[in-house]
């Protein structure tokens, strides 16, 4: 019984940190593809390190007291608020440390204290994203139980429809999403610098990250009414091909969005094609990942 005990303790543990991490990705990624907070990272001064700490602190500590990325709340409500606010912070500082490290804006020749000043101003709007991982997208998964079970007499062709619906409104809704985040970033001269300095074996780990965050996010986060999700009808509807497929359809719209804003030409040759639309392609997964929740 106390294994037993002690396994949904480390389980619970583990989703608090997926739905935090999450949602600091929902919040945070958008500023990792700016290249001004690069530089100030890379120039800023210790004492401003240790402000931008103290005020992720007592920002995070706030958000805590009242919401935070647990589901469950404790009656010890101040010194549970602190310690979610430590971890936070933690999350936030290795979620965008691994950002940078997968655009390669942190390599083993940038120097500590430049790692440090990036890592810390990039991982303030993670580290808010973390605090407000339940209030993005909540778990509503109590208000309509009755609606998570199919009717049995349903035809096969209404059957059909049905999974036709609630396929297209998932390409929808990652169209939507992606666009909504990744459509400040696509003009930008970011895509190009980090495609002009990505290899093979960095695109293969940006494949991968996207699709762990969106399948994160959607499916392990906890976030608006997870097991009816799992439930839902259409042709891409287990985890593993609807991950795929919105990942897909993501680098799609991410193509679209460089073609349309000039950053990319039918004269470009394809590899280079390939390496924008991967760079813009995890913002806009993480996007179409919210984008599928939100329907």
């Amino acid at each position: 019984m106390a294994t037993k005990r002690q396994k949904n303790v480390w389980r619970g543990e583990i989703n608090d940190i997926i739905r935090g991490a999450c949602g600091g990705f929902l919040f945070g990624i958008p500023l990792l593809y700016t290249m001004e907070v690069w530089w100030i990272g890379s120039l800023v001064k210790p004492q401003l390190m240790m402000m931008a700490i103290a005020f992720m602190f007592i920002v995070v500590f706030l958000l805590n007291q009242t919401e935070g990325f647990r589901k469950r709340r404790y009656s010890w409500q101040a010194y549970q608020a602190t310690m979610d606010t430590v971890e936070a912070i933690a999350i936030g500082l290795a979620c965008s440390a691994f950002v940078l490290l997968l655009l390669r804006e942190l390599t083993p020749e940038t120097s500590l204290e430049e790692s440090l000043g990036k890592i810390i101003f990039e991982s303030v709007p993670f580290t808010l994203g973390v605090a407000l991982a339940n209030q993005f997208l909540g778990d509503t998964r109590n208000s309509n139980t009755e609606d998570q079970t199919t009717p049995q007499k349903n035809s096969a062709t209404k059957d059909n429809q049905i999974e036709l619906y609630a396929t297209f409104a998932d390409v929808g809704g990652t169209l939507i999403g992606a666009t909504i985040i990744a459509f400040n970033i696509a003009p930008t001269d970011e895509i190009s610098m980090l495609a002009a300095a990505t290899s093979p074996l960095w695109e293969l780990a940006m494949i991968a990250t996207s699709l762990l965050i969106s399948y994160g996010i959607v499916f392990q986060a906890g976030f608006s009414d997870q097991q009816k999700r799992r439930q839902q009808k259409g042709i891409f509807q287990r985890p593993s091909s609807e991950t795929i497929m919105s990942y897909l359809v993501s680098l799609l719209a991410s193509a679209f969005m460089l073609w349309f804003f000039q950053k990319l030409t039918f004269s470009d040759p394809w590899t280079m094609w390939l390496d924008h639309t991967l760079m813009l392609g995890l913002p806009a997964t993480i996007g179409g990942a919210a984008g599928r929740l939100a329907i």
